[in-house]
């Protein structure tokens, strides 16, 4: 694992194997990046001349670009890197965020790095996010690979800011370190192959994880599951020899005022069922439970950084598989609380699982729920790859958008609207599993439809539909590895702790 430090010290001095600087992009193309806030220490160890330098070697000032020079002895760092910060002036905490990612990702077999980048305050976000971005551009997965990687990850990054003992800086080290754990464990788990990975397996490790964190964990098996009334879960989940399961975690602050509960989608590999998938690209299904591993994971940061709060996860968990105990599509369905589904499709899975959990939550009580979820392919025709769907109690949602645009997983808000509501309305059961006629007009929008019918009235519902951003099958980018992204991990940390402080 990478670990922060703090210092205060001359960059160009710092015992380290690569220092970083920032530099913005000049009005005029032809003409040198401009030097950010930071790099004055190490351009005087240039003579004045690191802007030049670094433009006879390309470099523009583009967000995420690094251009990485010797130093030749002019600084104690035999590597000094810039990283580019888009136009001059103060850089938002998203680029700052991204740029540190590029930089530690572009240093990867570098053992100790230093960070000396502008805006690094505890008061204005930019010390959070460089170590965010820092740590989370260094994550890599190797679980399966024989021999170790030629390039080892950065070990230590130290940030350089104004005063290394000032108590908020190091706070927000902490917590930095904690959002980045969680992000990372969530990786983890998406990356998993899903032979290592199913619904007993995911709910051991995930209990085990939360254990560890000083959370109170429940584990229901396939017996307590059906003598519990949960038949979304064992519809889909009987179709495996691998039977499903679901992990409730608790976390309660004695001044807590309000109750929020996370549930996720624990889907641990999605073949589509008797509705089968296609082949092409059906491997990237072992990504379909990113739902259920971001509230697990953020659940740990929850109880390291110890919000005021009563916090409740859910994560159901299936295997989606073709057998001769698998559902089928004409199957009606009584799902925890009684409600009645019909069945069209019997990949539509992940919205059967979230009923019973989404049910189950509600009887607890909670003032919010949100739910996320690999969901729907609608999400990625709509939104892309990068911008979650966003659909719900319109406040709350509201809310939430803006929690992820502080930290970089944006997100929209979409609207549940009364006529796709109307055309999931079934002649022979309580709700239609997926629109009549199997019309996927408005796709993404039928998976919220559906699962708002589970949600007890007066409770805000938040529904994330994370199809496209939980993961990255292209080249990494800023701090985005390739494979499980972590999203939207912080978003969830983010907004609890919104709840936390304004009710």
């Amino acid at each position: 694992m990478t670990t922060l430090a703090l210092a205060d010290t001359d960059p160009a001095e710092l015992p380290v194997d690569a220092i970083v600087v920032g530099v913005y992009s000049d009005a005029d193309p032809a003409a040198a990046p401009l030097l950010a806030q930071g790099a004055e220490g190490v351009d005087a160890a240039f003579d004045g001349k690191l802007a030049a330098t670094l433009a006879l070697l390309g470099a523009t000032g583009a967000v995420g670009e690094v251009t990485k020079l010797a130093s030749l002895g002019a600084t104690t760092a035999p590597v000094v890197a810039a990283v580019g910060l888009g136009t001059a002036g103060p850089a938002p905490a998203e680029t700052l965020r991204r740029a540190a990612g590029s930089a530690v990702r572009a240093l990867t077999g570098t053992a100790k790095v230093a960070l000396a980048l502008p805006g690094l305050s505890g008061e204005d976000g930019g010390l959070r996010a460089v170590a965010e971005g820092a740590l989370l551009g260094a994550y890599r997965f190797t679980g399966y690979k024989s021999k170790p990687a030629a390039k080892a990850p950065v070990s230590t990054v130290t940030v350089l800011v104004t005063d290394a003992s000032d108590k908020e800086a190091k706070s927000e080290i902490k917590r930095a370190a904690a959002i980045a754990d969680a992000v990372a464990q969530c990786r983890d788990w998406v990356n998993a192959a899903p032979n290592e990975l199913r619904p007993p397996s995911f709910a051991d490790l995930a209990s085990a994880a939360a254990k560890k964190a000083g959370l109170e964990v429940e584990v229901l098996d396939e017996k307590a599951l059906r003598k519990g009334g949960y038949g979304g879960i064992l519809a889909v989940g009987d179709g495996s020899e691998a039977k499903p399961r679901m992990v409730r975690i608790t976390y309660k602050h004695k001044s807590a005022k309000k109750k929020v509960a996370l549930v996720g989608k624990g889907i641990t590999f999605d073949t589509g069922g008797v509705s089968i998938k296609p082949a092409a690209g059906m491997w990237e299904m072992k990504s379909d439970m990113g739902g259920a591993a971001a509230v697990i994971a953020a659940m740990l940061a929850i109880a390291a950084l110890k919000p005021k709060v009563e916090v409740v996860a859910y994560a159901p968990m299936a295997e989606n598989m073709p057998s001769g105990t698998a559902y089928r599509p004409g199957d009606i369905v009584t799902m925890y609380g009684g409600t009645k589904v019909e069945v069209l499709n019997t990949d539509a899975e992940g919205r059967m699982i979230l009923g019973d959990a989404i049910a189950r939550a509600c009887e607890d009580e909670p003032h919010y729920l949100l739910e996320t979820s690999t969901l729907t392919g609608g999400q990625v025709v709509s939104l892309g790859k990068r911008v979650h769907g966003l659909m719900g109690s319109a406040e709350l949602c509201a809310r939430v958008q803006a929690a992820g645009d502080r930290v970089g997983e944006q997100g929209w808000t979409m609207p549940l609207p009364d006529d796709i509501k109307k055309n999931m309305e079934s002649d022979i059961a309580d709700i239609l599993q997926v629109s009549a006629g199997m019309d996927r007009g408005g796709h993404m929008l039928q998976g919220g439809i559906f699962l708002s019918a589970f949600v007890t009235e007066g409770v805000e519902f938040a529904h994330i539909d994370v199809a496209g951003p939980s993961y990255h099958s292209g080249e990494p980018y800023g701090y985005i590895a390739k494979g499980g992204t972590g999203v939207p991990v912080r978003t969830l940390i983010e907004a609890v702790e919104d709840i936390a402080k304004n009710g």
